[in-house]
């Protein structure tokens, strides 16, 4: 006897992704996220190859694990998909340390973050 399974989160015309600790502070990521959000899946990852942002291609990753999730998992159509949620959380602060003029030392910090992206199957109108 094992612990039941815990019924999904999402609702059933939905699929989900996760990319953790990327390596961009969230205020970066999250000017990027905002660019897909609300938009097509195709037209977000049209989007997503030509933004020079660098961070794009995570995003452009973590889009097609969804995509792939809504294909494969939940057999949803994929023509039909939009990014119903694109959101940023925070992960963990590296501290760092620079050596200075006069034997002072000055901070610096390397965030990380956190990304999810929802997407969903609209409904024929």
């Amino acid at each position: 006897m094992g612990k039941q399974s815990k019924s999904r989160r999402e609702a059933d015309n939905e699929a989900k992704s996760v990319a953790r600790n990327l390596r961009v502070s969230p205020q970066k990521l999250n000017e990027v996220a905002q660019m897909i959000r609300g938009t097509s899946a195709s037209k977000a990852l049209a989007l997503l190859s030509f933004s020079r942002r660098r961070i794009a291609g995570d995003v452009k990753k973590t889009l097609m694990s969804a995509i792939a999730n809504a294909e494969n998992n939940h057999n949803l159509d994929v023509d039909r998909l939009v990014v119903r949620e694109a959101h940023v959380g925070k992960g963990l602060v590296m501290k760092r340390f620079h050596a200075r003029a006069r034997g002072r030392g000055a901070r610096i910090l390397k965030p990380f973050s956190h990304l999810t992206i929802i997407v969903a199957e609209k409904e024929e109108v």
